[in-house]
């Protein structure tokens, strides 16, 4: 890599990093360990122990979580850095500084010291990967802006992740399901031994509400740890919750530790969906256990200015067109309970995936609340096999003897630019599911002004 000229924005970084090893694009054959970050981090000198730490793993949720616990401690005015992955429109959302992103020059500074790191390493080491970079280089920005806190979404399952580096103030794991199964195990048992892993030596445990299966490996885990822990069915308690188009309202009451109460009314969130109570919920717990003295103002100020993209998302209002993340079974009927309450079961389905998403499910919950649907790939990033997902879903269309028009278009813009045709010509509502790659598709679409 020899002596380069110094980065003077995060998009030379970015261009920098995308040399290296994307396991994004293809987990197959690719090792996950944490050898390689700890190493990483010790010539860096440790700055992922620059500030205190929330540490957030699970399958869905995990990102609304962590950026509204970032949220949150930004409105109570401290310094808090957020790490997420993908990013949808812009990469310096996967590194940034509450609600918004660090200035130019941390990045460019970080990115720097990334790269001279980075050299010194590879005189004893093989070579890391693009997401254990980034990992580090999160780190470095959080280092040099003196940040107060970090909150860290993992990127995969999180025994082995990169960002298991941490010793958190809490750990949080939202609702597992079953997902990656070729890295994390073909149970929910096993995928949660895997989530399970960044539960730490007497640290309490924040944990969302889990399947049975799931339930008893992190009872486990946090008995044998020493690790409180805090179920949210019974610390929790949400009422009232309103789903509107322009996001979702509800009231909230703890049970924390000593038996006090604590209760927030008409708690707002921007993201519509049942879901973003929960994970709201689930954040306010966390915060109020790591950070006893928030109080309740803070936190309504805090999850009522975060959004995120592609989490229920109003790309075009004309014709109406939501793009969401949605690739789980668990995220799909979320999803399209929250589309047809607010638009009805007559609207027009964008759905591309990931090869190695449960198409079949999903195809269950879908086709029976849409009268078009279009079948596509998710971009280009990541290997995906359109043919076998429109086939799922005409299945699930002929089975269910539902009238509805299902094609197949595997071209990504031709398929996007079929949908808004038939939106507009029809009137009918449009939803872009399946993929955070496709509904990036959508957004660099209509990326003119309505």
């Amino acid at each position: 890599m020899g002596s380069s000229t110094p980065f003077s924005a995060p998009a030379e970084v970015f261009e920098w990093l995308k040399r290296f090893i994307n396991l994004e694009k293809d987990l197959s054959g690719s090792p996950f360990r944490l050898e390689t970050m700890l190493n990483l981090a010790a010539i860096a000198g440790h700055p992922e122990r620059c500030a205190p730490a929330f540490h957030v793993a699970g399958s869905k949720g995990k990102g609304s979580v962590t950026g509204m616990i970032a949220a949150v401690l930004e409105a109570g005015n401290s310094k808090a850095a957020r790490f997420m992955s993908p990013h949808v429109s812009d990469f310096r959302e996967r590194i940034s500084l509450g609600t918004s992103f660090f200035e130019e020059k941390i990045y460019a500074e970080a990115g720097n010291l990334l790269r001279k790191y980075t050299e010194e390493f590879l005189q004893n080491h093989e070579e890391p990967t693009f997401y254990e970079l980034t990992t580090l280089w999160y780190f470095l920005c959080a280092f040099l802006e003196k940040c107060d806190f970090m909150a860290i979404e993992t990127g995969i399952g999180g025994r082995l992740d990169a960002t298991n580096i941490v010793d958190p103030l809490v750990s949080i794991i939202t609702v597992i399901e079953k997902e990656h199964t070729e890295i994390l195990g073909n149970t929910l048992a096993q995928i949660a031994g895997e989530k399970a892993g960044i539960i730490k030596p007497l640290r309490p445990l924040i944990l969302a509400e889990q399947n049975e299966e799931a339930l008893g490996v992190f009872r486990k885990k946090a008995s044998q740890t020493g690790s409180r822990l805090y179920y949210f069915p019974e610390h929790a308690f949400i009422n009232n919750i309103k789903i509107t188009r322009e996001g979702t309202v509800f009231d909230l009451a703890l049970d924390l530790p000593g038996g006090a109460g604590f209760k927030i009314d008409d708690l707002r969130s921007p993201m519509p969906g049942e879901i973003q109570a929960k994970n709201a919920g689930l954040a306010a717990l966390a915060l109020k256990i790591a950070c006893p003295e928030i109080g309740g103002s803070t936190i309504k100020k805090g999850i009522s200015s975060f959004s995120l993209p592609a989490r229920f998302e109003k790309i075009s209002s004309c014709p109406v067109f939501i793009a969401d993340g949605a690739h789980t079974v668990q995220s799909a009927l979320e999803c399209a309970k929250t589309f047809t309450s607010l638009y009805g079961k007559e609207g027009v389905l964008l759905f591309g995936c990931a090869k190695d998403k449960d198409s079949s499910s999903i195809a269950e919950i879908f086709v029976p609340c849409f009268s078009y649907i279009i079948i596509t790939s998710p971009g280009t990033l990541k290997k995906s096999a359109p043919e076998d997902v429109y086939k799922a879903f005409a299945e699930q269309s002929a089975l269910k003897n539902i009238n509805s028009s299902v094609s197949l278009i595997p071209e990504t813009e031709k398929a996007i630019k079929k949908a808004f045709e038939i939106g507009s010509d029809l009137k009918k509502p449009i939803l872009g599911a399946g993929s955070f790659y496709l509904a990036a598709e959508i957004k660099k679409f209509n990326s003119s002004p309505e």
